[in-house]
C-alpha cells in the first residue's frame, strides 16, 4: 500500500440501501513506516495480530451482502488497527487509554510495550485517523441525504479467552455480543438483532464490550441515525486465534443479512 492509496475502502450497496456495515478491526496489514515504529520482532507482531485482529469479519460482511435482499452499503478498514484504531476517541475521552489503547496503541493485548516511551501519535493520527473519520462521516451523511436514515451495523469479533488488556472481561461471553448506545440504539434495532442471530447461541448485550460507533459529527445529535455493535465470540466461527474459518460463518453470514433486511424498508 503506498502513500496515494487510501487505507479503508467504502463499496457502494443499494442506491435505496441506508444500511452501512462498518468493519473496523478485520486487517493485518501495516505499511513499512508504521511496522519500523513497533518495537516486537516479525514473530511476536503475528502473534500480536492473531490476538487482535477480529479475523475474518470482512468475509462475514461480504457474505451477508450477497445474501442480503437489498445489498447495504460496506467500509472497511484495509488496514490493521495496530497503525491506528478508527473507533477509538483521539483524545483523553478514550478510556482504552487506561491501557495503553488509544488511538494510536502503545501496548500490546497482554500489556507489553508495542510502541516506545514517548512516542508521538500525533502523525498516524493525521496520516490514517482524521481522513478515516472524514470519509466514514461523508459516507454515512451520503445514505441520510439518499434515504433519510442511516443504520450502521459495527461488525466485530472477539476471543473466546479475556485478554489482559480488556477492561471489562471479567462478564459473561457469549457467542453474539450487542453492543448499544444510549442515544443510537433503539428497541426496534435491537429486537431485529435478537431475531436475526437467535439460530447463533446465546445472545448477550453489551458484555465484554458495549457501545456502538456512530461519527462524532453525529454522536448523540441526530436520531435519524441508528446504530449497533454486532460482536462475534471467534471460537463459534474460527480456530483461535488467528486460524481459518469454518461453516459457522455461513450461519453469522446469513443472520448478518437477515438483520440487514429487517432494517431496510
Amino acid at each position: 500500500m503506498t502513500a496515494a492509496e487510501p487505507s479503508f475502502e467504502l463499496l457502494p450497496g443499494a442506491a435505496e440501501s441506508p444500511v452501512v456495515l462498518h468493519v473496523p478491526h478485520s486487517a493485518r496489514e501495516i505499511p513499512a513506516e508504521v511496522r519500523a515504529g513497533i518495537m516486537l520482532d516479525d514473530s511476536a507482531l503475528e502473534r500480536e495480530l492473531d490476538h487482535i485482529v477480529d479475523a475474518h469479519t470482512a468475509e462475514l460482511a461480504d457474505a451477508a451482502t450477497q445474501a442480503a435482499g437489498t445489498a447495504p452499503w460496506r467500509f472497511v478498514n484495509r488496514l490493521s488497527r495496530l497503525v491506528v484504531d478508527p473507533e477509538r476517541f483521539p483524545d483523553e475521552r478514550e478510556e482504552m487509554l487506561a491501557v495503553g489503547m488509544g488511538a494510536v496503541y502503545t501496548r500490546t493485548t497482554r500489556r507489553a510495550v508495542l510502541r516506545p516511551e514517548g512516542f508521538d501519535p500525533e502523525p498516524l493520527i493525521e496520516r490514517y485517523f482524521r481522513p478515516y473519520a472524514r470519509a466514514m462521516t461523508e459516507a454515512v451523511a451520503d445514505r441520510l441525504a439518499a434515504t433519510g436514515r442511516a443504520v450502521i451495523i459495527d461488525v466485530h469479533s472477539y476471543p473466546s479467552e479475556a485478554l489482559p488488556y480488556e477492561l471489562h472481561g471479567t462478564g459473561p461471553r457469549p457467542p453474539v455480543c450487542l453492543g448499544t448506545d444510549s442515544f443510537h440504539t433503539p428497541p426496534e434495532l435491537l429486537e431485529a438483532a435478537r431475531e436475526a442471530f437467535s439460530r447463533c447461541g446465546e445472545i448477550g448485550l453489551d458484555s465484554p464490550f458495549s457501545g456502538t460507533y456512530v461519527p462524532l459529527e453525529f454522536h448523540g445529535r441526530d436520531p435519524r441515525i441508528s446504530a449497533l455493535m454486532i460482536e462475534i465470540r471467534r471460537d463459534t466461527y474460527m480456530t483461535e486465534p488467528g486460524g481459518p474459518a469454518g461453516p459457522g460463518l455461513g450461519r453469522l453470514g446469513s443472520a448478518l443479512a437477515a438483520l440487514v433486511d429487517a432494517v431496510t424498508p
